[in-house]
């Protein structure tokens, strides 16, 4: 097999959903997240997507907290901290904009609403051109996230009004109740619709997490792992840590004579400076 680009892997420790009684081994804590992170570093992930959570476990967007679990995470290694702009379904734009105002070298862009669960995840045009400009003026690299198939042309859109560059960086979460299906014929049906020359990277929730992860180590795509997608290592079984779901796909990798990338190399492929 022949792969242009090594392979990104992201770690997404935490997530606004789990808790500690559905996953003990959950980071919570700014040490516990940067420890996570340093372990997921070590393991071979070159990125951290980053949701914070406030003293009682509660998520938060607030600047102070993201900041700390920044610094920390830097003190350690030179993992690419990407925090999340999506927060929970209840935070306020202004809220969910916090993380940016660090000026981390990528944060998540949500490109369109969609069924979470029982909830919505809102996301408005005037919501994504708020973010996308915001994270222009600061800086940061965009990661489209996907959950259906129209958010990507919303994502051209923004390029359209000059609001983000191309080439774009998209996330394509598939598996989310309500929202797209963790499918091998979606994952498909997302990378054909893409431009030519976009990095992609897929997130599949739950049990589509590691048949999807495959497919995107074998595609030349790149993967995202972790508790805030999948708790479990097996079916029934628990994953010991984040860093465990991370070592996987490097074994996958691996055997597939895929070179994993490094995060300065992560950087390269994904246009960062530093």
């Amino acid at each position: 097999m022949f792969f242009v680009q090594k392979l990104i892997i992201t770690a997404a420790l935490t997530g606004a959903e789990v808790t500690k009684e559905q996953q003990p081994n959950l980071p919570v804590t700014p040490n516990e997240i940067a420890d996570a992170a340093y372990e997921c570093y070590k393991a071979g992930a070159s990125i951290v997507h980053i949701h914070a959570r406030d003293k009682g476990g509660k998520p938060t967007q607030d600047y102070d907290v993201y900041k700390e679990i920044k610094e920390k995470i830097e003190a350690k290694c030179n993992i690419i901290v990407q925090p999340s702009t999506g927060g929970a379904v209840w935070h306020s734009s202004d809220e969910r904009l916090q993380p940016v105002e660090l000026a981390p070298e990528m944060a998540t862009l949500s490109c369109g609403t969609c069924n979470f669960g029982p909830d919505v995840f809102m996301n408005s045009q005037e919501y994504i051109e708020k973010f996308a400009k915001r994270m222009k003026e600061m800086g940061v690299k965009p990661e489209i996230e996907v959950f259906e198939r129209g958010m990507i042309n919303n994502a051209l859109k923004l390029v359209k009004k000059g609001l983000v560059e191309a080439p774009l960086h998209f996330d394509f979460v598939l598996g989310v109740p309500g929202a797209c299906p963790g499918t091998p014929e979606d994952l498909m049906h997302m990378v054909r619709s893409i431009p030519e020359g976009s990095t992609w990277t897929v997130a599949g929730i739950g049990r589509a997490e590691l048949p999807l992860a495959t497919i995107s180590v074998v595609l030349g795509g790149h993967v995202r792992v972790g508790f805030e997608d999948n708790i479990f290592y097996s079916k029934g079984v628990l994953a010991q840590s984040n860093a465990q779901l991370v070592e996987r796909i490097v074994r996958i990798a691996k055997e597939l004579d895929r070179e994993v990338a490094t995060p300065d190399e992560a950087r390269g492929i994904l246009g960062i400076k530093k």
